[in-house]
């Protein structure tokens, strides 16, 4: 990859923006020497050797499992979770990166622990369902409120404060910028809840609700779907909602959620953002509804891994082909440079579906038709560890800290959940960075092609714009990127039959064997649809083993 040649001004425009540019490069103390610090993913390498040409190698002899489950995300750990849960022990988990979890995978130093992506939990609103279900194995549910809904306990809620805003020099709370806001702002602001409260309450004729988690339990009638045709800028213009800061706020959501903005990403997925966590009841939706540790979702691998049986779990292997072999399948990997095989009577497939069109051996002859079908989106995310907490002007340090002008989505702060006064002591901060551009191979070449003196420049020079002395307070900066991080909900791609096509078993002999489970076949990145799609993946390999799966479905 051709490194990037740009001058400073150029760098920061490219990635965050004229704004951010501007700004930073008015300020003299957003450069200075260089914070240490390095990559630390395996962007390049990670994967590519499967797309390189060539067979690789195989072993001759094949350990023989019940089921075997490639990849250690959520879904993968969720679907071994589930299998541990009906009494199943002879199963593998299969996992290509050093640790398992994905991007929900997290880090720890001698201040805190951090995410290295995914960094919160909305709290459920149903009592059912295998979230609640995990939640309540790790005693995060304390109890049910008078409706008979869970209760999670306080010091797993963020703390306050939970959210601000920095707009030209100050901190602002909260994430729609009423400072400054106009009275015709503020009339399409409320005019837009109250419709997204509309379709929270919404139902079908079945009793489906329009909008709902899973995505799987969403009603599927035209009324709703429809809405997958177009983008949610258009929906928002047809609606008459031209308000700047409302615009931002949509636009914000899509790339905080999806990776993608506004006008790259379903109206359908851009109104399920606002709608489905929350009952049209009530308005229990935001922040108020999330559940974090300072490590992010890197809590939750660690249960799951834990409740599948941590010696059950392979990690730096490279699964390079799934074919079938008499009445299961015979997987092939590389265990560093040494072949490794295994023969399951049942798989799980857990990565997502540009890996598995390149490992699946039926796939691989004869490239499936949905494949175009899917998109993921690249993510840049950088951990910042400081000797004392930033200090800015305005509305107190946050759980979430979002910049208004930079197209970065701000940070995090690992020791938020921590109790303590929140303006003393060091602190990991946790820098996002979605490239949300309509062109995501584009947008990937480009993530790419910076290395880390690049991103060096980039995070410091977007926080320096907030707090201008953050650079003397720096200890380290470590950078991680992700070049396919989630899928993107593009237009017409969630209601248009690709992830039901993709998301089908195949068959091995007398029955199906070969089961699919990912976030990516639910089009959402999110916790709740891995899981979801984990723990139906594992139900489907229990009835191939021909063992119901004890008591009722986890779903």
């Amino acid at each position: 990859m051709a490194p990037l040649e740009l001058s400073r001004r150029e760098l920061l425009a490219a990635f965050l923006g004229s704004a951010v540019a501007a700004q930073a490069c008015r300020r003299p103390e957003a450069s200075g020497a260089p914070v240490p610090g390095a990559l630390v993913d395996r962007a390049v390498q990670s994967g590519h050797r499967l797309r390189a040409g060539g067979p690789l190698p195989r072993a001759a002899e094949a350990e023989r499992v019940d089921v075997l489950v490639v990849g250690a995300g959520i879904a993968g750990l969720s679907a071994a979770w589930r299998l541990a849960g009906a009494g199943v022990t002879d199963f593998r988990v299969l996992e290509l990166d050093a640790k398992a979890g994905g991007t929900a995978r997290s880090g720890r130093s001698a201040v805190s622990a951090y995410p290295w992506g995914a960094h919160y939990l909305p709290a459920p609103l149903e009592s059912s369902g295998p979230v609640v279900r995990l939640l309540r194995e790790l005693g995060a549910v304390v109890g049910e409120d008078a409706r008979g809904r869970p209760e999670y306990a306080e010091a797993l809620r963020v703390q306050e404060p939970e959210e601000r805003l920095f707009y030209r020099g100050s901190w602002y709370e909260g994430l729609y910028l009423r400072a400054g806001a106009s009275p015709e702002d503020l009339r399409q602001l409320a005019r837009f809840e109250a419709r997204m409260a509309r379709f929270a309450a919404a139902r079908d004729a079945k009793g489906r609700r329009a909008f709902t988690v899973p995505v799987g339990a969403c009603s599927d009638d035209a009324e709703w779907t429809q809405l997958d045709r177009l983008s949610m800028a258009a929906w928002l213009a047809q609606e008459g909602f031209t308000s700047p800061r409302l615009r931002w706020l949509v636009d914000y959501a899509c790339r905080d959620d999806y990776g993608a903005e506004a006008a790259f990403t379903s109206a359908w997925a851009g109104i399920w953002y606002f709608a489905a966590r929350q009952d049209g009841e009530s308005q229990q939706s935001g922040a108020e509804g999330f559940l974090t540790w300072p490590e992010g979702n890197g809590h939750l691998v660690a249960a799951l891994r834990a409740a599948a049986g941590a010696q059950r779990v392979r990690t730096g292997v490279l699964v390079h082909t799934v074919e079938p072999e008499g009445e299961g399948w015979r997987v092939h990997g590389l265990e560093g440079d040494t072949p490794r095989a295994w023969h399951a009577r049942q798989v799980v497939f857990a990565g997502p579906r540009y890996v598995a069109q390149h490992v699946v051996a039926p796939w691989r002859a004869e490239r499936p038709a949905w494949a175009d079908a899917f998109a993921y989106s690249p993510w840049v995310v950088a951990n910042l560890h400081l000797h004392r907490k930033p200090a800015g002007r305005g509305f107190p340090l946050a759980w979430d800290n979002v910049l208004y002008e930079s197209r970065s989505l701000g940070y995090v702060v690992a020791t938020h959940q921590r109790l303590q006064a929140v303006d003393v002591g060091p602190t990991v901060l946790t820098w996002y960075l979605p490239l949300s551009g309509e062109d995501v191979k584009g947008e990937r070449a480009r993530m790419l092609s910076a290395g880390y003196a690049e991103y060096e420049r980039l995070v410091m020079a977007d926080l320096a714009v907030a707090h201008p002395g953050v650079r003397e307070d720096a200890e380290r900066l470590e950078v991680m990127r992700w070049g396919h991080a989630m899928v993107r909900p593009r237009v017409g791609f969630l209601w248009g039959g690709a992830r039901e096509a993709a998301g089908r078993s195949l068959s091995a002999g007398a029955g199906p064997s070969l089961h699919f489970a990912h976030s990516d076949l639910g089009g959402l990145a999110l916790f709740e649809e891995a899981q979801w799609h984990g723990v139906r993946a594992a139900e489907a390999a229990l009835a191939g083993l021909g063992r119901a799966p004890s008591g009722s479905s986890w779903l």
